[in-house]
């Protein structure tokens, strides 16, 4: 027991020692850097130029397959799409076997194969990888290209892009592509409709026969395999694929405008603006600046970098505001981009051009760069987990011209970055001077403060395009409305429209039932209703739920995450007014205020109370939107919904859809049931 003693005083008196002699008044210098061991892969080239990497990791019995064609980007021209199309039809059968067939087999050993234009990936158990390698070479080999196949997925395809056809965020990302490449370049050509409508299947045939071939192909197999198995493989599956010339690609020249200006595409159901700050750069992943300009963005744009402390947590513009510079062997970008709400979309462009021109123009202090590294190198390290990051910088080394050791110095190209190279890196490619400002949004309430901005004494000129990227002259955002007008005419003839005032009046109560799919879980909402103004609201998932509104027309409460909170004046007055299925029955201090476009028709637009607008068509009567202005957290939101697929229920149609957005989630909401006249107690309004 003594000697004990003694030993725990020397370790005692030992760590004195040692604190004693540290000065902690100054930040202790980072160490070196410690040095990446990632393991090379094997290599070896197949007679039809296929390069085959192969790295052992025994850590767990799994393995990661990633087959890439390394093609030179290319031009679709009036069929663009195709390539979308051909990767779309790889997988859904082959020469050998049907598509149900393909897919049971794949289920049956619990694999993943996923193909696309640029080749395949896959991931499996060990013990199956002979078989799923079989799989992914025959579904990318041999794909039989059927007729039923190629017109489904093409309907599909098209659906999709008329669904989108007034989505703010799908328009936006594509005209600000095309106007930072160009329409003529690979990375600014889009898919429409009628580039679409002009694939045919054999197009989708020869488009595979020419691009997909071997020549610049690479496999990067990852996991527990051994090497002298994964070339027995390899040989016996991917031998007889056919090397063929490519066609030679020439690319247009992409350049920058030569003054700042504002682009900006009219999308009058916005409720938000969606503005990105973008221009070209060129930057490689082998360039000297290659690390500094990353190291510069994640300073600008990452999730805890100067725009989102800036835009999100110092002015609550936005729910997040990032800055994204990509690499590019042929031409990349760089993009700042936020959704803001359409009363401050020219005071957060002023907030993105004082960020950028911040950095450009003052050093980043020691403090700062130093954790901008350590969150970098936290993240770096963190994704080092997983197998297909090992493949991905297997073929980047390859694809990429890097030198063999660029991911072992990874971590010390990091650390050697200084405030003077981040300083210089952000005038050389945060082009803020020759920048395109992108915005997306509803040009009435707007476009007028943008064409007014100045920044350090100077206007930035706006330029109108529609959403195929044409320049056009600037529209007219008048309302064009008869003055007769009224608020009892546009409740009358939606009234009328759903069914007339005598059935409405007969609604005592209404309860509908309603899903939704989101990141592939099912939300279930059941929504109760009174002509008495009361509500209960439950949304639950897997049969737990997980918010619920209870309001007995007086007062009422919320419960969410185990917490029950009660309504305030504010939410009290907010649950009267949506409580009633039918607010349009009593109009109180409602007003009409005009008429935009929703999804691309007219509609009166009705100020219900102070933070609450309703859409009515102006052709069918029917309420197709509301929007909700809301205060949470410190931050003012818009919240809307949109109403649509309308269907008689006891005498009276309600929508059958609803689309809700919060920020940047997006649900829609398919009514299962609605019940008119029952289900309702007085049990569901209780205030527990």
């Amino acid at each position: 027991m003594k000697k004990l003693i003694i030993t725990l005083n020397i370790f005692l008196f030992l760590g004195l020692a040692v604190n004693a002699q540290i000065d902690r008044t100054t930040q202790p210098e980072p160490g070196p850097a410690p040095k990446i061991n990632l393991q090379k892969p094997e290599v070896f080239t197949l007679d039809n130029g296929l390069t085959v990497m192969v790295v052992e990791n025994h850590k767990l019995p799994r393995v990661n397959m990633t087959l890439l064609l390394d093609n030179a980007p290319h031009s679709e021209g009036e069929k663009a799409g195709v390539s979308g199309l051909a990767g779309g039809l790889l997988g859904t059968g082959t020469t050998k076997t049907s598509k149900d067939e393909f897919n049971e087999e794949l289920d049956f050993l619990g694999a993943n194969v996923n193909f696309s234009a640029s080749g395949a990936r896959a991931n499996t158990l060990s013990k199956f990888f002979p078989k799923v390698l079989n799989l992914m070479a025959e579904g990318a080999l041999q794909p039989k290209f059927s007729q039923e196949e190629f017109d489904k997925l093409k309907d599909r395809q098209i659906e999709s892009l008329k669904s989108n056809e007034n989505d703010v965020n799908f328009n936006a990302g594509r005209v600000r592509r095309a106007l930072t490449y160009g329409k003529e370049h690979p990375y600014g050509e889009f898919t429409s409709v009628e580039t679409l409508k002009n694939v045919s299947l054999e197009d989708v045939k020869n488009y595979y026969n020419t691009y997909f071939v071997p020549n610049n192909a690479y496999l990067a197999i990852v996991g527990d395999i051994n090497l002298s198995e994964a070339k027995k493989l390899v040989k016996e599956n991917f031998s007889s694929w056919k090397n063929k010339s490519l066609p030679k690609e020439n690319l247009t020249d992409v350049t920058n405008v030569d003054k700042t200006q504002i682009d900006f595409i009219n999308m009058p159901n916005a409720v938000q603006s969606v503005i990105a700050v973008t221009n070209s750069a060129q930057l490689k992943k082998n360039d000297p600046d290659y690390f500094p300009a990353i190291i510069a963005n994640y300073i600008l744009g990452s999730n805890d970098g100067r725009l989102f402390n800036n835009i999100r947590e110092d002015k609550g513009y936005a729910y997040a505001a990032n800055s994204y510079l990509n690499p590019d062997r042929y031409i990349g970008s760089f993009i700042a981009t936020a959704e803001v709400r359409n009363e401050v979309t020219d005071s957060a462009v002023v907030a993105f051009l004082d960020e950028i021109h911040r950095i450009r123009n003052e050093k980043v202090s020691k403090e700062e760069l130093q954790n901008a590294k350590n969150k970098y190198i936290g993240n770096f390290v963190l994704s080092l987990e997983q197998p297909s990051t090992i493949a991905g910088y297997a073929l980047d080394i390859k694809t990429e011209n890097l030198p063999a050791d660029f991911y072992e110095n990874y971590l010390k190209k990091i650390n050697e970055v200084t405030a003077e190279d981040v300083q210089r890196v952000a005038n050389k490619y945060f082009k803020i001077d020759n920048a395109r400002i992108v915005v997306a949004g509803k040009a009435s309430e707007v476009a007028e403060d943008l064409e007014n901005l100045t920044y350090n004494g100077k206007n930035i000129p706006v330029k109108y395009f529609d959403k195929k990227a044409n320049l056009k002259e600037k529209p007219d955002f008048a309302s064009k409305m008869d003055p007769s007008i009224t608020v009892e005419k546009v409740f009358n003839d939606y009234i009328k429209a759903i069914g007339g005032r005598d059935a409405i009046n007969d609604v005592k109560s209404v309860v509908m039932t309603a899903d939704a799919e989101i990141q592939g879980m099912t939300l279930n909402m059941e929504l109760k209703r009174t002509a008495e103004g009361k509500l209960h609201q439950t949304i639950s998932m897997n049969g737990n739920v997980m918010n619920e509104q209870v309001f007995n027309g007086d007062a009422g409460f919320i419960r969410a995450m185990g917490q029950k909170m009660d309504f305030n004046e504010e939410q009290v007055e907010a649950a009267k007014a949506d409580a009633s299925p039918f607010p349009e029955l009593t109009p109180g201090d409602a007003s009409v205020k005009g008429i935009e476009q929703v999804n691309g028709e007219d509609a009166y637009v009705v100020q219900l109370d102070k933070n609450t607008k309703a859409y009515y068509d102006v052709d069918s009567g029917l309420k197709v939107q509301t929007v909700k202005t809301m205060e949470q957290g410190g931050r003012t939101m818009t919240v809307p919904t949109g109403y649509s697929d309308y269907r008689e229920v006891e005498g009276v149609k309600f929508p059958f859809q609803i689309t809700s957005s919060a920020g940047p989630q997006t649900f829609t909401f398919n009514v299962n049931e609605i019940l008119v006249n029952e289900g309702v107690s007085e049990e569901d309004f209780k205030l527990e």
